[in-house]
Formats: structure tokens, C-alpha cells, sequence
């Protein structure tokens, strides 16, 4: 018999949905807490910066058991994003489950000598602690901000300039007039720098550090779902685990893998210009690959060729007056800067014991299967397996964690083999795929069907793979049908 626990389920976005539902239909009492004022994480409208929208699909972005409505465009708005996840939490009634405008500020084992942890909350300047048997920590790579700063930026901000992180720029009349300068070359830095050009910005320059391959919503003309998303195109890159007869085929076919590599790389070069711009990277695309893969902006290179946003390769090295001197010796005048360098990673509330048996001395995770740590109990992950479809894989993994909490997993880990398994991964990412060790290492991206494939194994489920080959190996992930793959798995309710 499976008993009922009261569970911790730390954050409200899509990691946080996810997790509380999971949790929640197998029988267990579940209070969530959210800092904020609203369900969303990233795409709470206080966070999101203008025009942003999803890098996938809207059929990729999607829980299994609830589409994005027929009328949204295939790459939401970030508002569409935030009423989609409204919708589902009104469907499944999470609401109830949330406390909101609630911090977690401290993460402890308990004290009394049973399982779980104690939380110290914060709430409306009150704190209290509350004892839990399960924590579920589903506040995601994108929840503190990477706030820098450069010499001379005290003196900037006195003279009248504005330094803000890109979540900050959330009003873009902003740049009405201004001279913007976006330090970074991710999809948010983009999004703002063709943004605040739209926006009348009297000059906008785009900082970046280094060349990236950057994919467009269409390829040639084709939808990129259709050759980024399948099974055929994820067996081309090195993944972990292979067996020899997987090495002895990627040997005899790496010659064609090498053609249909530099074949795209070649049509990304022709359709972006990237020579024109030097932004050619050195590293091949299917060794970078991976969850910092950023879909091209739309108006992004016309902006480049229309001269109303400069690309600038380099970083700020200081400020100086009204500019900002780069690392290549030039200056920039500046009235805004946008700091589009990504959030922190890490999980602040955890102390700092736990935190060392977390993460490896070169920022490395050791969890399993992307959710785990075999030497913290009564804990662990959703939203740590980002992807490419992060919806879905967030909705696996949550599956798959209350089922390990429970021991109903089909391939229950012991200790022993979770700590084998998240040596064997290190190693592989160390050493094989350097690319698999961005944001800590917590990315599946571009082994989705590769990670799902174990997720299903792990929970047992009957159905795994579509009945029809073709379809199974050429088309993206289908998101209803892995809802009917997570139904196929063993079914029951804690007591």
C-alpha cells in the first residue's frame, strides 16, 4: 500500500503545474507555493519582456491532455503562453493546491526523525516553518536573475542611464529616442534588440560574446519541427549509453551524418547571411546543438541589413560618461542597457550541504534521470530536464517522480545504481559531449525520444512507441500520444 504524503511543490510555472498535478491525482496532499502574485513562472506577464514567444511549436509546447487552441499561431505570445497555462491549471483545479506571494526561503532536513524536510516560508513579512515528507522543486533554470555589473556603471546610472535585466524590460516605450545597447546574443537579447528598433530606439547595438548557430522558424522554407524534431535526425548526434551496435552504425553512417550536417549548416549560412555578418560559429552544429540553440528573431538579420540594430562582437568592458567601451576598444553611447545574460542556476533555499552533494565543483548536476539525487532523500526535480519541448518533458518527468517517491516505479533505482548511472552521464558529458554540459547539464536536448524512451521503461508502461515506424521515426514528438503511453503504466492511489 502507497501512503499518502504531504508534498512540497516549490514553484508555479509549467514545472510547478506539472508536478502539483501529478502529485495531486495519485492521492497526495499537495501545497504549493509560488513568489509571485500568479501562476506562469517565465511567462507571468510581469516577467515577460514585449513580443516574446515560445522557440517551439505550439503542438510541442503543450501539456499531453490539453492543446493549445486551435486560433493561437504556431509560436504563441508570451500572453497566449500565460492564459494556456491558466487554462490548464482551471481544468485541473490547481488553483486550490498554490499558495501565492509565498517565498521558500531555507530547505532543511527534519528534525524529528522522520522522512522529509522542513521549510522555512515567507509570507506577507511572516515567517513560519512547515514540515513536508516530499519536496518537489519545480523552480526551473529561469527563476534568479544574472544581475552583472561593470566598472564605471555606479557613475553611468547617476548620469541619468538605466541598467536592467532583460525580464526587466517589460514597457517598450523604454526605448523611445534611446540609445539601447543589449549585452548578450541569446533569443532574448535578439527579441529585445529588433524590439527596441521597432520601437523608434534612436540606436540599438547588440553586444555578444560568440557565434552560435541560430535556427529559423523555417528552414528552406520548412517548418524546422519537421527536421530538428524526429527520431531520424536524433540518432545522428552522440548520445549516452549506445551499445556497440549503435557505435559499429554511427561509424559506417558518419559520412552521410557529416553530409547532412554541413548541408544544413551551408542553407543556415545562405539564408542568414552569416558570412556577410561573421557570424559563422567554428563549432559544427551538431556538436553544439543543445538547449542553447536559439531560434532566429524574425526581423532579426533585416534589422542587421537595415542598419536600425548593429551586431557587435565582443562585451562591455566598462563605462565611461554616456558610453559604453567595449572589450574591442570601440564605445557605444548608451542611454539603456539590457543584460540579457540568462538567470542562475541553482536552488539557493537548499543549504549549503546539501548543495555540495548536488553540484560537482565544475557546476555539474549529479541527479538521475535528470530529477534525482541519491543522497537527498524525499526530494527532487521537475523542470531540470529542459528540452526543446519543455512542456512535455516537464509532464514526464513529474510522472515519473511521484512514482519514484511512491517505490512504484517498474525499474525502482537503488542508491547504488542511480550514482553508477550519474557518473557514467558526467563522464559522457565531460568527455564525449562538452555541448551536454550547458546549464549545469540539465538539458535532454537533442535526445528527447532518447529520454522519454527511459521515462517510459522507468514507469512501465505498456505502450511506448507509435504502431506506425515511419510516422514513430519521422515526426515530432506527439504529445497525446504520450499522454496514452503515461495511461498505458501501471495505475494507483496512495491511501
Amino acid at each position: 500500500m502507497v501512503h499518502r504524503k504531504t508534498v512540497a511543490v516549490i514553484g508555479g510555472g509549467v514545472s510547478g503545474l506539472a508536478a502539483a498535478k501529478a502529485f495531486d491525482e495519485r492521492g497526495h496532499r499537495v501545497i504549493g507555493f509560488e513568489r509571485s502574485h500568479d501562476f506562469g513562472g517565465v511567462w507571468e506577464l510581469s516577467r515577460s519582456y514585449p513580443d516574446v514567444q515560445t522557440q517551439s511549436p505550439k503542438d510541442l509546447y503543450r501539456f499531453t491532455d490539453h492543446p493549445m487552441p486551435a486560433d493561437f499561431p504556431e509560436w504563441p505570445k508570451g500572453p497566449q503562453v500565460h492564459a494556456y497555462l491558466h487554462g490548464y491549471a482551471a481544468k485541473h483545479r490547481l488553483g486550490r493546491l498554490f499558495q501565492l506571494n509565498t517565498s521558500i526561503t531555507a530547505m532543511d532536513r527534519r528534525t524529528d526523525g522522520k522522512p522529509g524536510w522542513t521549510l522555512t516560508i515567507e509570507e506577507a513579512g511572516r515567517t513560519r516553518q512547515q514540515d513536508f515528507d516530499f519536496v518537489a522543486v519545480c523552480t526551473g533554470q529561469f527563476s534568479e536573475k544574472n544581475v552583472i555589473s561593470h566598472p564605471g556603471q555606479d557613475a553611468f546610472i547617476a548620469r541619468g542611464g538605466q541598467v536592467m535585466h532583460s525580464s526587466d524590460y517589460t514597457d517598450p516605450t523604454l526605448a523611445r529616442g534611446k540609445r539601447v545597447v543589449v549585452l548578450g546574443g541569446s533569443k532574448s537579447a535578439t527579441d529585445i534588440a529588433v524590439n527596441a528598433a521597432k520601437n523608434g530606439a534612436a540606436q540599438v547595438t547588440m553586444v555578444y560574446r560568440e557565434n552560435v548557430w541560430r535556427v529559423p522558424y523555417f528552414v528552406g522554407g520548412i517548418n524546422f519541427k519537421h527536421l530538428l524534431y524526429m527520431r531520424a535526425q536524433e540518432m545522428q548526434f552522440n548520445s549516452w549509453g549506445r551499445s556497440p551496435a549503435q557505435k559499429t552504425m554511427a561509424a559506417l553512417t558518419k559520412p552521410l551524418v557529416w553530409a547532412n550536417f554541413r548541408g544544413l549548416e551551408t542553407l543556415l549560412k545562405l539564408q542568414l547571411g552569416l558570412k556577410k555578418w561573421d557570424m559563422v560559429p567554428d563549432t559544427p552544429i551538431e556538436k553544439a546543438a543543445s538547449c542553447s540553440l536559439p531560434i532566429v528573431t524574425p526581423g532579426l538579420f533585416e534589422s542587421f541589413r537595415d542598419g536600425s540594430v548593429k551586431p557587435v562582437r565582443g562585451t562591455i568592458d566598462r563605462y565611461e560618461g554616456d558610453d559604453a567601451v567595449l572589450s574591442t576598444g570601440d564605445r557605444v553611447g548608451c542611454d539603456i542597457v539590457v543584460l540579457a545574460v540568462g538567470w542562475k542556476l541553482g536552488v539557493p533555499f537548499l543549504n549549503s550541504d546539501a548543495r555540495a552533494k548536488l553540484i560537482e565543483p565544475d557546476g555539474q548536476y549529479r541527479v538521475y534521470r535528470l530529477a534525482v539525487n541519491p543522497d537527498l532523500p524525499d526530494m527532487g526535480f521537475v523542470g531540470f530536464n529542459s528540452s526543446f519541448c519543455t512542456v512535455l518533458s516537464a509532464e514526464m518527468i513529474a510522472n515519473w517522480l511521484v512514482r519514484y517517491a511512491d517505490g512504484q516505479l517498474a525499474r525502482q533505482p537503488t542508491a547504488a545504481e542511480m550514482n553508477a548511472n550519474i557518473d557514467a552521464m558526467l563522464r559522457w558529458r565531460r568527455k564525449e559531449r562538452p555541448a551536454a554540459q550547458v546549464y549545469g547539464g540539465l538539458c535532454s536536448a537533442p535526445f528527447h525520444f532518447k529520454h522519454f524512451d527511459e521515462v517510459l521503461e522507468d514507469v512501465g508502461a505498456r505502450v511506448r512507441k507509435k504502431g506506425n515506424p515511419l510516422s514513430e521515426t519521422f515526426r515530432y514528438p506527439d504529445a497525446s500520444a504520450y499522454g496514452q503511453y503515461l495511461a498505458s503504466a501501471p495505475q494507483y492511489m496512495a491511501q
